[in-house]
């Protein structure tokens, strides 16, 4: 689906794919114009077990002060399943199988770009959802719509069911959803089918810059390092080398004043300032 098939959204107006529950602070303005400055919307993908208020309280008010145009979307929704987090009742997503969530992150670009006039996006997501971006470029037509991909703790390469498993204290409710109702944990578990067709491509596609931001402490993606991407055009970024003292693991490296300063720097690298510790 071309931007020019998709039907432009007016100001107010909610994009009938991706918007299941409350926006996080500054996102999904759809009278919003990309500037001269930031010509390239960022479009915020939420992980497993996650939505997209929770996974991006931090980021996205963060971006839209420095004056971009910032949308999140909702992915991967089970009916009926929802968390109490935040002190709201919300959905929890990622749970669908990682192909789907794909064409569904490829829809809400598609919205995006008809709404905001702007050729490409640049995309930061977190655990799956700074993954399944990579499927999305790779397999459904998303190499020319995206100019940036930024992965927090991001699956690249799978990991252990085990390992995803340590998600469940962290959100209510999810641990029966582990073994029978979530085909993203098997999708994302090293060695499984959906991993090796990722694999029969290369990690990244020409024209894409992409940036890879992990944690020592993760102890969902696991190893790390499993986490970093292999071609050209990728900084695989340790947290705790530009903040030693940083604990932040899987969950919290999206709300780490490190972490989104680094998204910053990879966002608009002209510009990128020292990376303070904190």
């Amino acid at each position: 689906m071309d931007a020019s098939a998709a039907a432009p959204v007016a100001a107010g107006e909610l994009p009938p794919d991706g918007d299941t529950v409350a926006s996080p602070p500054g996102a999904n303005d759809w009278s919003c114009r990309p500037s001269a400055a930031h010509p390239d919307p960022v479009v915020l993908v939420h992980g497993t077990f996650a939505n997209r208020f929770e996974n991006w309280l931090a980021l996205s008010p963060l971006l839209k002060s420095r004056g971009y145009c910032v949308f999140a979307l909702d992915y991967g929704m089970i009916p009926g399943v929802t968390s109490t987090g935040s002190g709201l009742l919300l959905p929890i997503g990622g749970l669908g199988p990682v192909a789907e969530s794909a064409a569904q992150l490829g829809r809400f670009v598609d919205l995006v770009r008809a709404a905001t006039g702007a050729a490409k996006v640049d995309i930061v997501g977190h655990s799956q959802g700074g993954m399944l971006p990579n499927y999305y470029v790779k397999f459904l037509g998303g190499a020319g719509k995206v100019d940036k991909v930024i992965g927090l703790a991001p699956s690249n390469h799978g990991t252990t069911l085990d390992g995803i498993a340590n998600l469940a204290p962290y959100f209510p409710r999810v641990a029966e959803l582990i073994y029978s109702a979530c085909a993203a944990c098997k999708d994302q578990v090293a060695g499984s089918d959906f991993n090796r067709i990722m694999a029969s491509k290369p990690d990244t596609v020409p024209g894409i810059r992409y940036t890879v931001i992990a944690t020592v402490f993760d102890e969902v993606v696991t190893p790390y390092r499993s986490q970093f991407l292999n071609g050209p055009g990728v900084d695989n970024v340790v947290l705790q080398s530009h903040c030693p003292l940083s604990l932040a693991e899987h969950v919290a490296i999206a709300f780490s004043p490190t972490a989104l300063h680094l998204v910053t720097n990879a966002l608009d690298p002209a510009h990128a300032t020292p990376v303070i510790c904190g």
